[in-house]
């Protein structure tokens, strides 16, 4: 690529690029000298595993690793024990090492499916933040003023809510930015949520008499729903460990709207190649295959392609040619009737009875392939089994 080519390959799908020129000059001297830069990501091992919002970033740290840069994987495990501010409104609960030692492992495992570990320079902030002592940390504190601190939008929310912070959240966005100058980074990622850490990472740098890093921010990717960012606490996100037929499901239930926002932010085509796909759909192209093509992009990069293709046939059993699955839970109670209701509510296939109930009413069960239409309905289960099912997904065999 040409040093414009690459400068629009990296900023597809980002926000802020501070700043570009600097970004240019720092790709060419890399070109002309052959000494690749050193680009950084950092992440909180706060949470278990990864969802395919967080890959955003990620995505964009391939990028410059395929473009022959050195990509740098941060795990923070000392900043995951102070809790990064970014976007609370409450001091988040500390976490132990062990708790983010635990979760650091999963990440390095996660995080490989997408880099080359070959190629990736796998580091912990803990190298030299636990090498700080008090003096260390006067003269670092040094290096800002309260005021800029303070300029944060979260604190300045927090301070006019007269809601408490914490002397030690102060302190994250110094140690942030630090990890840059330990790394002499030449470009840092992040999510539009971390821009005020990753500055505070470009004026230290500077305090410091390095060259300042550029920084690049990409969006927040907005979950099932099509209008929060994905989040597991709000349930509306795909997690890179689950399963490719629930990753497939669940690419398929968002809007065709939303797809194009994910077409952007969690694949490689280039933005001419995803308007050429909105053409054909304008031309009169069924919008179902092309988001077929996304989950199956999505599950190949986590999983296999095979995997991707079998999550496409077994998609097209369940859903469009109105099969059962090949595989279905199994489950033994005593031989017996059974309410309908208490049944999907004892089975899990519904949340409570009234749920059931609910269900049931608006023909969101069926009795071995045949809709229940009545709340107050009987199951016999023998031995040769009942097949449940709830909803477009959920499907249970009674063995008695």
């Amino acid at each position: 690529m040409t040093i414009d080519e690459q400068l629009e390959h990296l900023k597809k799908g980002t926000v802020d690029v501070i700043r570009e020129e600097d970004l240019r000059k720092k790709l060419e001297r890399a070109e002309k000298t052959g000494k690749p830069l050193r680009v950084k990501l950092g992440l909180d091992p706060t949470a278990p595993d990864i969802h395919v919002g967080h890959t955003v970033v990620i995505r964009k740290l391939k990028a410059f690793q395929d473009l022959g840069h050195t990509v740098i994987f941060l795990i923070g495990d000392f900043t995951g024990m102070i809790g990064d501010p970014s976007g609370k409104n409450v001091t988040r609960p500390p976490l132990s090492r062990e708790e983010i030692n635990v979760n650091a492992e999963t990440y390095k495992r996660q995080m490989f499916k997408l880099l080359d570990p070959e190629k990736t320079e796998l580091r912990f902030n803990g190298e030299w933040m636990d090498k700080f002592g008090a003096a260390d940390f006067i003269k670092l504190c040094a290096k800002t003023t309260v005021k800029q601190i303070l300029e944060r939008d979260d604190f300045t929310k927090r301070l006019n809510e007269e809601k408490p912070i914490s002397l030690h959240e102060l302190l994250y966005p110094l140690v942030q930015g630090y990890d840059s100058v330990a790394l002499n980074a030449d470009v840092e990622l992040g999510g539009t949520d971390q821009k005020f850490n990753l500055l505070m990472g470009r004026n230290l740098q500077r305090e410091y008499e390095q060259e300042p890093q550029v920084i690049i921010t990409t969006p927040l990717l907005e979950g099932l729903d099509g209008v929060q960012k994905m989040s597991k606490s709000l349930g509306n996100y795909i997690g890179i460990d689950e399963a490719p037929n629930e990753m497939f499901g669940k690419v398929m239930s968002i809007s065709d709207e939303l797809m194009w926002r994910w077409y952007e932010l969690l694949t490689d085509l280039t933005p001419s190649e995803i308007s050429n796909l909105r053409s054909e759909i304008s031309d009169g192209k069924n919008p179902r295959d092309t988001k077929v093509n996304l989950a199956k992009s999505i599950i190949a990069d986590f999983h296999s392609l095979e995997a991707a293709n079998e999550a496409e046939e077994e998609f097209v059993k369940r859903f469009v040619q109105k099969e059962v699955p090949d595989e279905i839970e199994e489950k033994v109670v005593a031989a017996g009737s059974y309410a309908l209701a208490q049944l999907l509510a004892d089975t899990g296939l519904a949340a409570s009875k009234g749920e059931a109930r609910r269900l049931i009413e608006q023909g969101g069960v069926k009795i071995n392939g045949e809709k229940a239409t009545a709340t107050n309905a009987e199951v016999a289960v023998r031995g040769d089994g009942v097949l449940l099912q709830v909803g477009k997904q959920k499907f249970l065999k009674l063995l008695g």
